[in-house]
């Protein structure tokens, strides 16, 4: 996520960054041999967790990669791009990532996806991997670490765009989705529609993305001279069902019950229908659910979701592509920042089935 202070945040500084860091500096500073960091990085099975923890960290925070990163070189790079993803079994970044093997099976490349992005430790594990498989360059889906990550990137040399995420201009190439825009699209929708009480299902708000689609909600509220008020926020701590039906529970138990709900996501909005049609309420006839980011879920949930429409597909075929260019032989690139706009898709969860 973009982060506060310094405005460049992890993108500032130059290139080459400090000299690198090697092997024998991760043994010193985690008070460990040669051959324990040797098992952490190819064997971390035969590693005791804590050992190995501490050993993780210490690669993390010098931003040690092999050698193998070390010797790559735009003029040697593989045939081989990676995706660097949060969870892939989020439907939203599967899109996402299906867009990267698109772009790149059209350059006649193949992808290594690696998961686990949002654990400063495996990242740095991740990061270790894709050096050492001398990869052309990787895809970086943003997440409550990616500052790091891409700090550790930018020491290892490895080429990288980010996906879902924002760029400070010739800091990287960077494809992202106007969410101010797409909060501010649902909200509009329900106030169109008649509600005047409604909720808002966050998830953390360390989310650059959650952050921006709250505040073009509460932009929308002013647009139509509502006060804040008028929209009660219930966060979440993970944008996940569990999280959404807890906060669909919650809802339930308020003593004005609002009348329509948008949710930071759709599997939030998800649990939300669940917890509501548990409660034998009618959506949207009692309560109106908006999600966001349109998965494939939400046209088949049993009330067809309204969603924003976050071309997940898209970036990531745009991302691929960027990276291609990037690290293509013999081409001068210039990093470039693209912002998709969003589409609000609507479906029963905030439309009344017409009368028989």
């Amino acid at each position: 996520m973009r982060r506060g202070g310094d405005p460049a945040g992890p993108f500032a500084g130059p290139a080459d960054g400090p000299p690198r860091v090697g092997v024998k500096d991760v043994a010193r500073s985690a008070g460990v041999s040669l051959g324990t960091v040797s098992n952490v990085l190819n064997r971390p099975e035969v590693v005791a967790e804590s050992t190995r923890s501490r050993v993780l960290e210490v690669i993390d925070t010098l931003g040690y990669v092999r050698s193998e990163g070390a010797r790559q070189s735009r003029g040697h790079a593989s045939r081989v791009i990676a995706v660097m993803v949060l969870d892939i079994a989020d439907p939203f970044v599967t899109a996402l990532t299906s867009g990267v093997q698109q772009a790149a099976r059209e350059a006649g490349l193949g992808v290594m996806v690696c998961a686990g992005g949002n654990d400063p430790a495996e990242a740095a594990r991740q990061l270790s991997l894709i050096a050492s498989h001398r990869v052309r360059g990787a895809v970086l889906t943003s997440g409550e670490t990616v500052g790091r990550t891409v700090e550790a990137f930018r020491r290892s040399a490895v080429p990288f765009v980010l996906a879902d995420e924002c760029a400070p201009r010739s800091a990287a190439c960077s494809v992202g989705i106007d969410d101010v825009a797409g909060g501010r699209a649902a909200v509009r929708h329900l106030v169109d529609r008649g509600h005047r009480s409604l909720a808002f299902v966050g998830g953390p708000g360390r989310l650059q993305q959650v952050r921006d689609r709250r505040r073009g909600a509460l932009g929308a509220l002013g647009e139509y001279g509502l006060p804040l008020a008028a929209m009660r926020e219930l966060p979440c701590d993970a944008l996940t069902v569990t999280a959404g039906k807890d906060a669909g529970h919650r809802i339930l138990g308020l003593p004005e019950r609002p009348t329509a709900v948008f949710c930071a996501s759709d599997l939030l909005a998800l649990g939300v229908l669940q917890a509501l049609y548990e409660a034998g309420l009618s959506v949207p006839d009692d309560i109106a659910v908006v999600g966001c980011d349109d998965i494939g879920f939400a046209a088949s949930a049993v009330v067809p979701l309204t969603s924003v429409r976050r071309p997940a597909v898209a970036m990531g075929r745009r991302a691929g592509r960027l990276l291609i260019e990037d690290t293509a032989d013999g081409t001068t690139h210039e990093h470039t920042q693209v912002l998709l706009q969003p589409e609000l898709v609507v479906r029963r969860s905030t439309m009344a089935a017409p009368a028989r």
